[in-house]
């Protein structure tokens, strides 16, 4: 079992009051087939017993690292930051505290990254409901993703993403709505392709109360982050508005 001061691959998961979730989250880690890697779980000073589950955990396996933000944050920004600031490892992995991953996520991604000399990589997913009951809705994503494809389109699911620690350099989420997204957009900049392994490799799991299920707010985010925060124009940011707008009606109906 791994313990030294590097690794190859650092998940970084976010935890706030997740105690329902966050024993699979972690189980499903645990069932890698690939087994080099670290979870560094951020605990955004959580009000129920999510920290003992955890601390739990790390106690049996020293793969498993817990750490805690001093104030609560409220968004995943600070305990993802917090996760790549102390990350070992040389790819950094995001699994949200109530998500799951397959058992060959991380093995098939790494062959992916090994064998194109890529260095960002993500996959197709699968929609799970609160209970974790499952329904074959899988979501397709497309094979790669520029900057512009991921500004229309929105296509990376964090949950599914695996990148070289060194192409993150000093980038961090930034404080903003859509964080994964801006941080993506950042990332991109650099002249970085993110590529889709091709498989169904996560569990994303919906929550009736979520950023992601109220669509309005989710229209307004991105409208606004297209304006304020790219500094696109208004043309074109409607246009960008209508395919991100047609591309979420088409996960919608998964």
């Amino acid at each position: 079992m791994q313990t030294s001061e590097t690794c190859a691959v650092s998940i970084i998961t976010p935890c706030y009051n997740s105690r329902v979730c966050i024993s699979e989250t972690i189980d499903s880690v645990l069932a890698q087939t690939y087994g080099d890697w670290e979870m560094i779980i951020v605990d955004d000073c959580s009000t129920d017993d999510s920290a003992g589950i955890i601390k739990e955990y790390a106690a049996k396996d020293p793969r498993i690292r817990y750490l805690k933000t001093a104030v609560a944050s409220g968004s995943p920004t600070i305990p993802r930051n917090m996760g790549i600031d102390n990350a070992k490892g040389k790819y950094i992995a995001f699994l949200d505290a109530d998500d799951k991953w397959l058992p060959d996520k991380l093995e098939r991604q790494l062959c992916f990254m090994e064998d194109t000399q890529c260095d960002f990589v993500y996959s197709d997913y699968e929609k799970i409901k609160s209970d974790g009951e499952r329904g074959n809705r899988v979501v397709r994503m497309p094979q790669k993703a520029t900057f512009w494809d991921v500004i229309e389109t929105c296509v990376i699911p964090c949950l599914t993403v695996m990148i070289k620690k060194e192409t993150i350099g000093n980038t961090r989420f930034k404080s903003v709505a859509k964080e994964d997204f801006v941080f993506w957009l950042d990332i991109l900049k650099k002249g970085v392709i993110a590529y889709n392994v091709g498989s169904v490799l996560a569990l994303y799991r919906e929550q009736p109360q979520s950023r992601s299920s109220n669509k309005w707010v989710m229209i307004k985010e991105q409208w606004d982050i297209l304006r304020n925060v790219e500094g696109v124009k208004p043309a074109v940011a409607t246009y960008f508005m209508t395919k991100f707008l047609f591309y979420g009606f088409l996960k919608y109906l998964k």
